[in-house]
């Protein structure tokens, strides 16, 4: 699809198929369960135009019939059904990384971590193989820093937290909400699917190791 185009004709669908699949496996390996996570691909970047998972949905039965299209301000265009207020932040990491699609999970790990490791700021995770699976990691010797970041209500204030983050971190290719969840992206659904299955496998190794956080050594 070309950047500066209007959605062809079917792609909805095909998006929608997409992340209803991907939702589907991440209910079965435990990332999103009940009505936890929602996804999002792009349609178009200009004008911008998302397939999103509407709010509300349990994941386990994540159809394509459960994802909207919204414009660049949130607004449904397409779909039946709520978008969550979290499709500002997804609208948020489209425009400043350029992805594809955005992913997010509401795995256990995720959030224990997201709350040992608050006071520092973020999650800085190296030294593993399964780094090798990041969008331009070559190396286990990569430093991989996941930012955390405090969760509020007003999505508008969370859209900015983000922002500022993500600014602050351009090489980031995730961040956590405290007490939430995990974010990540990618050029491509399947892209962002990796990147979901690597960072979670990522986060549950530091959990087992050290779940009580960096003060604390097991």
């Amino acid at each position: 699809m070309a950047e500066h185009s209007r959605p062809e004709p079917g792609e909805f669908s095909e998006r929608a198929m997409r992340l209803a699949s991907a939702g589907r496996e991440f209910f079965r390996r435990g990332w999103v369960l009940g009505t936890s996570g929602n996804f999002s691909a792009v349609l178009s970047h200009e004008p911008l135009r998302l397939a999103i998972t509407s709010s509300g949905v349990d994941k386990g039965a994540l159809t394509a019939a459960d994802v909207l299209q919204v414009d660049g301000d949130a607004i449904v265009i397409q779909g039946a059904g709520r978008p969550s207020a979290e499709t500002k932040l997804h609208i948020m990491v489209v425009r400043l990384r350029g992805a594809a699609a955005v992913l997010h999970t509401h795995s256990v790990w995720g959030t224990i971590l997201s709350e040992a490791y608050a006071a520092q700021g973020g999650l800085r995770i190296e030294g593993y193989e399964m780094l090798k699976g990041l969008e331009g990691v070559v190396t286990h010797e990569h430093r991989e820093w996941l930012p955390i970041i405090a969760n509020c209500q007003d999505a508008d204030v969370l859209a900015q937290r983000v922002e500022d983050a993500l600014t602050r971190h351009p090489n980031a290719h995730a961040f956590l909400i405290r007490g939430h969840g995990l974010y990540t992206w990618g050029q491509s659904i399947a892209e962002a699917q990796r990147h979901v299955e690597i960072l979670e496998f990522l986060l549950e190794v530091v959990g087992r190791t050290n779940p009580a956080g960096p003060e604390v050594q097991l």
